[in-house]
C-alpha cells in the first residue's frame, strides 16, 4: 500500500507544477512543487511548495496557491483518476535556502570537496 501512496504523490506533484505553471501567475517569485505528501486515507494533501524571491514575494506566492485552491483541486482532478480528489493545504518549503546556508558557512570555513590524487 505504501507503494500505492508514493505514486499517487509523484502524480500529484507532476500535475500540480504543470497546472501552477499554466494557470497561476507568478507574480515576480519563481514557484517549484516540492514535494507531496498525501494522508492514508487519500483525502489531504500537503504541497510543499518553493518560492524564489523576497520574502514578501514568497508570502504572496504561497497566498495566490491558497486562494486559487479550488482551481487547482479541480485540475487536478480532471488529470488524475482517484475516488477522492485530495484537499490540497499548501506550506512553504524553505530547504533549498537552508541548504544553500550551509554550503555558504562551509565556504566560509574553507571546507572545499577533496580530490583524492591517484
Amino acid at each position: 500500500m505504501k507503494n500505492r501512496m508514493v505514486r499517487v504523490a509523484e502524480i500529484l506533484k507532476r500535475e500540480l507544477s504543470m497546472v501552477v505553471l499554466r494557470e497561476i501567475p507568478s507574480g515576480g517569485a519563481l514557484i517549484t512543487i516540492h514535494s507531496v505528501d498525501v494522508a492514508p486515507d487519500l483525502r489531504k494533501a500537503i504541497v510543499f511548495v518553493g518560492a524564489l524571491g523576497t520574502a514578501a514575494q514568497q508570502r504572496q506566492a504561497l497566498e495566490r496557491l491558497e486562494n486559487n485552491r479550488r482551481l487547482l483541486q479541480a485540475e487536478v482532478a480532471k488529470r488524475v483518476v482517484l475516488k477522492f480528489t485530495p484537499h490540497l493545504h499548501f506550506k512553504l518549503d524553505a530547504s533549498i535556502e537552508r541548504g544553500s546556508r550551509v554550503l555558504d558557512i562551509l565556504e566560509e570555513l574553507g571546507v572545499e570537496g577533496e580530490e583524492s590524487d591517484g
